[in-house]
């Protein structure tokens, strides 16, 4: 761990996170806010930090990954034939999955120890709203696990393997794809808890990267569903 990891350290370059980097509250023009906002990032991130570099990677490839996997399996359904069955198809590919999580959090916590921590940040109220969307993010993660099981969690459908119907109830009754925001409330927890603002820049990364996904993910799945409901119309 770098020493400027120490909690409290100063931003690399202070003029640019300064308090009057959008002229002062009684200045603020919102329509610059968020490149206020990248301003106080970049003074505390160095984005060629290889730490940085390794998370943003991990981030990214890992929707990626199991989309382009998931659509090769439909399409070829080879990994069911080389496994001689599909649920053991999506088992193996939920756990290259879980691995790369891992793997991405670990990156996440890296580079986070490796750049410089907020002094903002660093306060009990700050503190508890971390605990508090790791609380929510945790509790959408799992709340959606066990609703959709382990094969509806990691693509099955993708597999052959479907519900009778797409599943409505908590969470998917509260918002759409909990999974993936829970996910990213669990990231920025993190970060808000370890007072990072690299934390907080990666978070983004997470949440954009979970948008692709889903503007890529969504109509193919809800296309798997419209054809399994055609099927029963075209026996009759």
């Amino acid at each position: 761990v770098k020493g400027s990891g120490a909690r409290g350290a100063e931003p690399m370059s202070s003029s640019a996170a300064g308090p009057d980097c959008c002229g002062g509250l009684g200045n603020i023009d919102f329509r610059q806010a968020d490149l206020c906002v990248m301003t106080w990032l970049l003074g505390y991130v160095d984005p060629s930090d290889s730490s940085f570099v390794a998370a943003v990677l991990a981030i990214a490839f890992n929707p990626l990954y199991w989309n382009v996997v998931a659509r090769w399996e439909h399409r070829t359904r080879k990994l069911s034939r080389a496994f001689h069955s599909p649920h053991l198809a999506c088992y193996a590919l939920g756990g290259s999955i879980l691995l790369l999580n891992l793997l991405r959090s670990h990156c996440f916590m890296q580079a986070m120890l490796h750049q410089p921590l907020a002094e903002g940040l660093d306060h009990p109220a700050a503190y508890g709203l971390g605990l508090a969307f790791l609380g929510v993010g945790s509790m959408f993660v799992l709340s959606s696990f066990f609703a959709l099981g382990f094969t509806g969690t990691f693509l099955g459908d993708y597999f052959g393997i479907l519900k009778e119907a797409r599943v409505t109830t908590f969470p998917f009754n509260v918002l759409d794809n909990p999974m993936y925001w829970g996910s990213t409330a669990n990231y920025l927890g993190w970060a808000i808890v370890h007072a990072s603002p690299t934390g907080l820049l990666l978070t983004a990364v997470v949440a954009l990267t979970y948008v692709v996904a889903v503007l890529y993910e969504e109509p193919f799945t809800t296309e798997i569903y419209r054809q399994k409901a055609c099927r029963p119309c075209r026996r009759s």
